[in-house]
C-alpha cells in the first residue's frame, strides 16, 4: 500500500509518466422488443425481456496527472492480449517516455512474463526495460485510480443496454474523447501518513 502511495506523491514528469491500469467487462444486451420512446413526463421504457449477445473486455490506461486515458476493447483477456496492451502502451501511447511507471492489480494474467509469450525475447526485453511496475496489495484495488475511472465510465456511459461490440466501441470512444478534452482527473489526497493513522489496524504492533 505504501509503495503505491509513494508513487502518487511523485511530481508530473512527461518523460516518466505515471499510469494506472485496470480492466473490466461489459455484457452486450439486445432488446427483444423496441423500447417505447420518451415523451413529456415519461422516460424511455424498456421491456424486461432481453437477449444476451456476448461479452467484451475493456483495458484502461489512465494517467491521472495529465488527465489522459486510453481504452481498448477486445473479445478476450488472455495473457497475450495483455502483452499487446503493454506493447501499445510503450510504443503507441508513450513512445517518447524514457520509463513508464505502471500501477495495477496482481491478477494472474497481469505478469510481465506475458510479453515473452507474445514477443521474441529481444522484443520482450526491450519493452520490459521501459516499464516500472507497482502492484496494489490484495484487497487493495481501491488504491488503483483506474478503478475509480472505471466507476465514472460505468455511471456515465455503461449503465444501459449496449447491443454489440461496435456500439460499445463507438460509445466508449466518445466518452474517452470528451474526458481527455477536459483533462478530467482525480484529486488524490490519501497519503502514506494518512494510511498510518486511519488504517492503523493493518500495521503490526511493535512492543519496545
Amino acid at each position: 500500500m505504501e509503495d503505491v502511495l509513494e508513487v502518487y506523491k511523485r511530481p508530473y514528469d512527461p518523460t516518466h509518466p505515471q499510469i494506472c491500469r485496470d480492466e473490466s467487462s461489459k455484457q452486450h444486451v439486445m432488446d427483444v422488443r423496441a423500447p417505447i420512446p420518451a415523451e413529456p413526463g415519461q422516460i424511455e421504457r424498456y421491456d424486461t425481456e432481453y437477449e444476451r449477445n456476448g461479452v467484451s473486455n475493456l483495458f484502461l490506461f489512465f494517467e491521472p496527472l495529465a488527465g489522459r486515458r486510453h481504452l481498448s476493447i477486445t473479445t478476450q483477456r488472455t495473457a497475450v492480449d495483455w502483452a499487446e496492451q503493454l506493447r501499445a502502451l510503450v510504443d503507441e501511447h508513450y513512445p517518447p517516455a524514457e520509463r513508464i511507471t505502471l500501477v495495477m492489480d496482481n491478477l494472474n494474467t497481469h505478469t510481465l512474463a506475458a510479453l515473452y509469450k507474445a514477443c521474441p525475447p529481444e522484443e520482450a526485453r526491450r519493452l520490459l526495460d521501459r516499464l516500472e511496475v507497482h502492484y496494489t496489495p490484495k484487497h487493495g484495488s481501491w488504491l488503483n485510480m483506474a478503478e475509480i475511472e472505471f466507476s465514472v465510465l460505468s455511471k456515465q456511459c455503461l449503465d444501459r443496454r449496449i447491443p454489440d461490440q461496435p456500439t460499445l466501441t463507438r460509445e466508449v470512444s466518445a466518452w474517452v474523447a470528451k474526458r481527455n478534452a477536459h483533462q478530467a482527473s482525480i484529486d488524490w489526497r490519501f497519503t502514506t501518513e494518512d494510511a498510518r493513522i486511519k488504517l492503523k489496524r493493518l500495521y503490526p504492533t511493535i512492543n519496545n
